[in-house]
């Protein structure tokens, strides 16, 4: 069984540019951009927020988050995070249920500014300042109002908040071929294609005639020397975006792969 995160709030501060290890969303999470500009990417398309934007990002998701500070300054958001116990005694008291989605598949949404979001935001500012205790014994109320809030600046939302489906068990090979450049867990590869571990491994061994983690060095170095040779990038840059955690390891496997370093894939005419 998947493990969800516990609700809670978040304040980022950053004062250089982040881009997060983790890149599966557990949980929706309302946020709202304060200072600097976070891009999101994730399989089909880029999402930009800036200052004074609210967003909505989805569970059983994937997702890479960049964060920019401006210049001179500190990257600022602020994050409620709703889980699904809250989600399911609000859906029975409030006898809502959700229907077929129609909305965007996108791992984000970009939601419509609104006085009322805002004035929410200020009050997360000062429940921040309160002790821990106290917090505790609030953070159910103001998780609670938030749901209220969404529902009535965008009541479309219901379809997502309320529906607490798992993955069904989908196209393994497309995808991989989507998703192969985040770096999550075979774990969270089973989960979201709707399969145990065990049963992954098998179907994948099936379609790719490999083992997941053969596949997936070989497909994102594959990625990386096109971006590297046909794009341009940096190594810096490029051994992110494929799915690799350390630069050290992402230089060894390429030259292994290629027998040239990245830098002289890059530089090669």
């Amino acid at each position: 069984m998947e493990q969800r995160q516990q609700s809670k709030i978040l304040y980022s501060c950053y004062f250089t540019t982040s881009k997060d290890g983790e890149q599966f969303i557990p949980e929706h999470v309302f946020s709202l951009q304060i200072a600097g500009t976070l891009t999101i990417y994730d399989s089909q398309s880029t999402h930009i927020y800036r200052e004074g934007n609210f967003r909505l990002s989805r569970r059983n998701r994937l997702a890479r988050f960049v964060k920019h500070p401006p210049e001179g300054g500190e990257f600022k958001s602020l994050s409620v995070f709703l889980n699904q116990e809250t989600l399911r005694k609000l859906s029975e008291e409030w006898e809502m249920q959700a229907e077929p989605d129609h909305l965007s598949k996108s791992s984000v949404i970009k939601l419509k500014d609104d006085p009322l979001y805002q004035s929410y935001m200020n009050s997360l500012c000062v429940y921040l300042q309160l002790p821990e205790k106290e917090q505790a014994t609030m953070l159910p109320l103001k998780v609670r109002e938030a749901v209220m809030l969404l529902l009535k600046v965008n009541p479309e939302l219901k379809n997502i908040l309320f529906d607490f489906s798992e993955p069904g068990k989908i196209d393994l090979e497309s995808f991989m071929q989507q998703n192969f450049s985040f770096n999550i867990s075979l774990d969270r590869f089973a989960y979201l294609t709707g399969r145990s571990l065990a049963t992954f491994k098998r179907d994948f061994q099936k379609v790719f005639n490999r083992s997941p983690r053969l596949w997936l060095q070989q497909r994102r170095l594959q990625e990386a020397f096109y971006l590297l040779h046909e794009k341009k990038k940096s190594v810096s840059e490029v051994y992110l975006d494929v799915g690799f955690e350390n630069l050290s390891h992402f230089s060894y496997a390429f030259k292994k792969e290629f027998g040239r370093t990245p830098n002289e894939a890059r530089q090669a005419f």
